[in-house]
């Protein structure tokens, strides 16, 4: 690893710890004041975060080692803060906000094999992963949208759930591929 992976303070870390300290905020929105375009505003910013964050990393050469571990564990804070506000909010169903944790759940194995092997914390993420994440993060604010009255709520709803199927199955299938490369990274 060089010295510049080791950097703590670049604008793609930055990006990723305001999504971090959104996270609360964002649930104090939904459960709070009933904020909901506000809230709706804060998830679509962090979503658009997500993706400058990464595109900043590479194009300025700032991954760093802190940054592979504060950006997933923020889209996950998110995508679990939102199950979460969604579902007291009666806005999704509880198999929804149980289907997609679970799989992180179920990983919680991972990084101990990992580093009993000689590799790193986690795997590189996935495509398959990164798509899952995204279809998700267009859901949320679909699905939040779809909870309201108004003539745009049938329509966010068929859209909400066509991103909300299509990327928890995204997320399980990028699951199962960080399973196989974990048994292959470990055999013998």
């Amino acid at each position: 690893m060089n010295a510049a992976e080791d950097r703590i303070w670049t604008v793609p870390n930055l990006l990723s710890a305001l999504r971090l300290l959104g996270v609360p905020v964002f649930l104090w929105l939904v459960l709070g004041p009933h904020a909901d375009g506000w809230a709706i505003a804060l998830l679509a910013l962090a979503g658009f975060s997500d993706w400058l964050d990464g595109k900043l990393a590479r194009a300025w050469n700032q991954i760093s080692r802190l940054g592979r571990l504060i950006d997933p564990l923020a889209d996950r804070l998110y995508i679990l803060a939102t199950l979460i506000g969604l579902v007291l909010r009666g806005a999704v169903p509880w198999w929804l906000a149980l289907a997609v944790p679970l799989r992180d759940v179920l990983l919680l194995w991972m990084p101990p094999v990992l580093r009993r092997h000689g590799y790193g914390p986690a795997l590189p993420v996935h495509f398959l992963g990164k798509a899952g994440t995204a279809a998700l993060m267009y859901a949320f604010p679909l699905l939040f949208l779809a909870s309201h009255e108004g003539w745009y709520a049938e329509i966010a709803a068929i859209f909400g759930w066509a991103f909300a199927i299509w990327g928890t199955g995204l997320y399980w299938w990028a699951g199962v591929l960080y399973v196989v490369q974990v048994r292959q990274l470990t055999k013998g």
